[in-house]
């Protein structure tokens, strides 16, 4: 059965960080486009950051950049989104996928294959 599963999310404060997991099962990631996404209450799902199957070609959105760090473990079929000096606004379910097409799925939602059931994420004093 093909499945992504992700963990890591939680209630932080301002200023804190998260890690986040996806680990992928029924396939393998070596020749996966990845990426995070996330859906604050009330607003569309947005890409967070998405990097290609080289693990070198990465895209992150404007509201992250500097804070975020996405990377992978093919050996571990997993991979990671490392979300530092969180603010209120990345508050959010974040979701896992995989795909092609960084740039597409990242900004457009387009080209991906698997979606992870996500993992809430609440940035609060």
């Amino acid at each position: 059965q093909l499945q992504l599963v992700e963990s890591g999310g939680g209630l932080v404060q301002p200023g804190g960080s998260l890690r986040l997991s996806c680990v992928a099962s029924g396939f393998t990631l070596d020749n996966a486009d990845i990426g995070w996404f996330r859906q604050a209450p009330g607003k569309e799902r947005e890409g967070v950051s998405c990097m290609d199957q080289s693990g070198y070609g990465t895209h992150y959105a404007d509201s992250v950049k500097g804070r975020f760090t996405i990377s992978r473990d093919n050996a571990k079929n997993t991979f990671y989104l490392q979300m530092n000096s969180l603010k209120v606004d990345d508050t959010g379910v974040y979701y896992c996928a995989v795909g092609v097409g960084i740039q597409a799925m990242c900004l457009w939602n387009y080209g991906v294959h698997y979606w992870g059931k996500g993992t809430p994420v609440t940035v609060s004093s």
